[in-house]
């Protein structure tokens, strides 16, 4: 009878020690979203291009990814994505509304004076950045911030 008690008491101590070892090794696991697929740059990323994997701590090492589906999803990838491996933070960007090369209503706006031209921007941009674009009737180039509508306001300054 004691040989039984001693039994059941070490069978009950392994299976703790298992439990506590199984959840200090979750714990030391990260979730982070993986493209399910190749990702090319340049490319919308779609929900169905992602998915989960888990990811040892130490093994991740110092490097910053993308820790949410929802940070993804509706971004632009700006260089090549492998299936399975974690998305480092500066590879996706805002969608582009003005693509390098396109031409853009430019709009100059000073004490309620509103001046409009066009001109040929010189790089791609997302609402909010400023890209260089060249003025199509002086060849000036001039810098301007992108708008949500398409359009580019001139920037302070030049």
């Amino acid at each position: 009878m004691l040989n039984r008690v001693g039994l059941i008491v070490r069978a009950l101590a392994a299976a703790l020690l298992v439990l506590v070892f199984t959840r200090c090794a979750a714990a030391d696991e990260k979730r982070l979203p993986v493209p399910a697929v190749s990702i090319r740059a340049g490319e919308l990323i779609r929900e169905d291009m992602i998915t989960e994997r888990n990811f040892d701590q130490n093994a991740l090492g110092v490097a910053m990814f993308v820790e949410g589906r929802q940070v993804l999803v509706g971004r632009m990838a700006r260089r090549a994505l492998l299936p399975g491996q974690p998305i480092p933070t500066n590879s996706v960007e805002d969608p582009w509304t003005i693509a390098r090369g396109a031409m853009v209503k430019v709009v100059v706006e000073d004490s309620g004076l509103s001046i409009v031209t066009y001109g040929s921007a010189m790089q791609s941009g997302a609402p909010g950045s400023l890209i260089t674009v060249r003025n199509t009737d002086t060849g000036v180039i001039i810098r301007a911030i992108v708008q949500p509508d398409g359009t580019v306001k001139v920037a302070d300054g030049t």
